[in-house]
């Protein structure tokens, strides 16, 4: 891959780990603990809407080509000679970029599934929806931060990119 398609490349990784970790960030610091302040039907009622509107744009494009460029960031520096300067780092930060979006699809997207079996007037929708909070927010935590951590890393490597 050219060098100007690895910045590229790298620099979309950036831009979509930079979106993506926004949102999380978001839902850590403001959404989850405004829903954990509502009553347990409200709160599943509200994430289960939520989480269908999170599967259609823009979101889901930032989030499989953020996906996409992540991966491919990492596939051109494995092909290359690793000698370019910032290499590491967009290697270090594409990674990051990735680990985000599997902590999403083996860990908050199984919740979410299960979030949406749940009906919010059911006896025990209380003690399910802690289980969800608790999970889900953990694996929040660590995407956001993967995230942010991977937008950081991806720009200084563009910023070492000759």
């Amino acid at each position: 891959m050219s060098g100007t398609l690895v910045t590229a490349a790298a620099a979309t990784s950036a831009v979509c780990a930079g979106v993506a970790g926004g949102v999380y960030f978001a839902f850590s610091a403001i959404v989850t603990p405004a829903l954990r302040a509502l009553p347990a039907d409200q709160a599943v009622e509200a994430m289960q809407r939520i989480n269908t509107s999170a599967l259609r744009l823009p979101f889901m494009a930032v989030f499989f080509g953020g996906a996409a460029a992540s991966a491919a960031v990492v596939v051109a520096e494995l092909a290359s000679d690793g000698a370019s300067p910032g290499a590491a780092n967009r290697m270090a930060g594409a990674a990051l970029a990735l680990a985000a979006f599997g902590i999403t699809i083996v860990r908050n997207v199984p919740l979410n599934n299960e979030l949406a079996r749940i009906a919010p007037d059911a006896g025990d929708a209380a003690a399910r929806w802690s289980a969800f909070d608790r999970g889900w927010s953990r694996a929040n935590h660590v995407r956001a931060a993967a995230s942010i951590a991977a937008t950081v890393v991806l720009l200084d490597s563009l910023a070492r990119f000759e």
